[in-house]
């Protein structure tokens, strides 16, 4: 078996990380937008847009998946997360579906390597610890179950970010 960690923190600019796949917290439209998806946008080249366009928008909760063009990701995974609306909204599946279906394109697409922003926790004001533990509890159970993806970074703009990942892997590994 693996000695290395098949989950990763790390602390930076998604947009750099050579990986197969990164995940765009992506809104309805796939057409840009602010943060992450912005970010991504940019970096990626104006194909991108283009290709897009062509995917007539996702749903919230589910994923779909395009060339990395100028990144030096070979895919991008554009998921589109909840907005919080208090919680009581059914938030948390639609968070978690996001990871799920994010990872299960990663396989399809022979991605052993995926990298994960914290998806809804920007603009759309998720808070950080219940999208945290979420995330961490959701991709624990695929990489449990799945040998694809062998690695799953959370990228974390911040080490305030960061840190809560830490700590929820770490509580998961303790369970």
């Amino acid at each position: 078996m693996n000695a290395r960690p098949r989950i990763e923190v790390h602390t930076g600019d998604i947009t750099k990380l050579a990986v197969d796949a990164v995940v765009n917290a992506a809104n309805t439209s796939l057409l840009g937008g602010g943060g992450v998806d912005g970010a991504i946008h940019r970096a990626a080249g104006r194909e991108l847009e283009f290709e897009c366009r062509m995917l007539n928008g996702c749903k919230v909760g589910d994923a779909k998946i395009t060339k990395g063009y100028k990144l030096p990701a070979r895919h991008i995974i554009h998921t589109v997360g909840p907005v919080w609306q208090g919680g009581g909204k059914g938030e948390a599946e639609l968070l978690a579906s996001c990871y799920r279906r994010s990872l299960e394109l990663a396989a399809a697409n022979d991605c052993r390597s995926v990298a994960f922003p914290a998806i809804s926790t920007g603009v759309y004001r998720y808070p950080k610890d219940a999208a945290t533990e979420i995330a961490v509890g959701t991709v624990n159970k695929f990489v449990e179950e799945k040998a694809m993806p062998e690695t799953v970074i959370f990228c974390c703009f911040d080490e305030q970010m960061a840190e809560l990942y830490r700590r929820a892997i770490a509580a998961r590994r303790k369970g």
